[in-house]
């Protein structure tokens, strides 16, 4: 993957281990993390906010994806995801449907590195593109 060349895996899942404490999971107790780099070389983070109401709670990569866009991005390189049963990260926790579509709006599915984290030295890594081929993007809308 030369696109990605140079991109330091280690401080982005490093990044998303920092905040995954702060995920709000009393229903399931899966504590996720994510942390987003944009082009323009930033990282943001985000966390799972369950809810009672459960499809009112909101998926980490959603929100490291918002906190970006909140503070003015519009473009995704590449995004870490840390989770696990009561914050234990046994298993690469693998982007749901809904978080794969936003994911391709704000960048190109071969561009954009996603990154599924045990702890720095153990992940695993896909293109968007290979978690979702065949994609619909803004460029589909004429």
């Amino acid at each position: 993957m030369a696109l990605f060349d140079g991109l330091d895996r280690s401080e982005l899942i490093c990044k998303a281990l920092s905040v995954q404490k702060h995920s709000y999971a009393p229903y399931s107790q899966f504590h996720v993390a994510a942390a987003v780099l944009c082009d323009s070389g930033k990282i943001y983070t985000g966390v799972n906010m369950e809810n009672a109401s459960f499809p009112a709670g909101t998926c980490a990569e959603r929100n490291a994806i918002a906190h970006a866009i909140a503070e003015g991005e519009k473009k995704i390189r590449a995004i870490a995801i840390t989770g696990g049963k009561n914050g234990d990260n046994h298993t690469y926790c693998s982007p749901c449907g809904i978080c794969r579509q936003v994911m391709r709006e704000f960048g190109d599915p071969d561009q954009v590195l996603v990154i599924m984290a045990k702890n720095p030295e153990d992940y695993v890594e896909r293109t968007l593109e290979e978690l979702l081929p065949c994609s619909f993007g803004p460029e589909d809308l004429g």
